[in-house]
């Protein structure tokens, strides 16, 4: 932005809360073009989902259950570290992380396993799917945040975040939870991935394949809805969108501003944060920090080696 360009920034747009606010700093410094890459805010059957969240027929809305099973993903095995493939300038790769032999099983893809460069499945697909949740319920950063997991199911592979976690979201009147599970696909609805918004008068589950309105029996004023499926490709209408923000220079229209982006990486770092504490978390929404000195202190800011420091604007 400084060099004068606009910018589409792939998700999670920050591996801590203060690279998340830093991103937000320099659009609001430089005034470009930041779009943030949870495309699914550009796919229509996503939209239209929320419209019906907000329309308010589901009734109150006391839960959201945020589900991610992901069969095919894995961490890979231990392995002997060894050279960089050729044409990997692998000090460039490492930036800020801290130095360590190159090792196969920390590099392309598994990279997500390792607090070092990212957030594990929490800020992977957690970020697309949160996202959701947050946007359904206008949800601002949560009051408490309580996690609990492990590596359950290969502890002898080669990670550091957990392949099982749930994470207990506080706000006033509802709460958020997140569920995930790495080598598993028989999550709720017998899906893969879902979003349930759970009201008084039926629960809309929405996930990449569609959207339905399941129901609720006790109540008297009931909502259903068929299950609708996608009529466009999410990815490419978040390109587009991009693409005409460039040109009309109106950030309003954009579908995932840098704010968006940053709100959404912090309340998924916020999750991580009360797993690795192993703590209850309490935000001060006055003071934008934990009511906890020692969190601040450890988690807020990734630590930077190599001469690598955050731009300070």
């Amino acid at each position: 932005m400084r060099a004068g360009k606009d910018v589409y920034v792939e998700k999670p747009v920050g591996n801590s809360i203060e690279e998340c606010r830093a991103m937000v700093a320099a659009q609001e410094k430089y005034n470009k073009v930041v779009q943030a890459g949870q495309w699914q805010r550009s796919q229509q059957h996503f939209r239209d989902a929320i419209a019906l969240v907000h329309s308010g027929q589901l009734g109150n809305i006391r839960t959201v259950k945020v589900n991610c099973y992901q069969g095919w993903m894995k961490p890979a095995p231990v392995v002997a570290d060894s050279a960089p493939p050729p044409g990997v300038d692998y000090k460039m790769w490492l930036g800020p992380a801290k130095t360590r032999p190159f090792n196969s099983s920390r590099f392309h893809f598994n990279f997500r396993w390792f607090w070092d460069y990212a957030g594990g499945l929490m800020t992977d697909w957690g970020v697309h799917l949160m996202d959701y949740a947050i946007f359904g319920m206008n949800a601002p950063v949560p009051k408490t945040v309580s996690a609990l997991g492990g590596r359950f199911a290969y502890p002898d592979l080669y990670q550091e975040t957990p392949d099982t976690l749930t994470a207990l979201y506080e706000f006033d009147g509802f709460n958020i939870v997140w569920d995930h599970a790495m080598g598993i696909d028989n999550g709720n609805y017998g899906k893969d991935h879902s979003i349930a918004f759970i009201g008084n008068n039926g629960t809309l589950e929405l996930d990449r394949g569609g959207w339905q309105v399941i129901e609720e029996k006790r109540s008297e004023k009931k909502v259903s809805v068929p299950r609708k499926t996608p009529t466009d490709n999410g990815l490419d209408k978040h390109m587009e969108n991009f693409v005409s923000v460039i040109r009309s220079r109106k950030l309003a229209d954009l579908n995932c501003s840098i704010q968006t982006g940053a709100h959404i990486a912090t309340v998924c770092q916020m999750g991580n944060i009360a797993f690795r504490s192993q703590e209850k978390v309490t935000w001060d929404k006055a003071g934008g920090k934990f009511t906890n000195s020692q969190l601040n202190k450890q988690y807020m800011m990734a630590p930077y080696h190599n001469g690598y420091k955050l731009p300070k604007l």
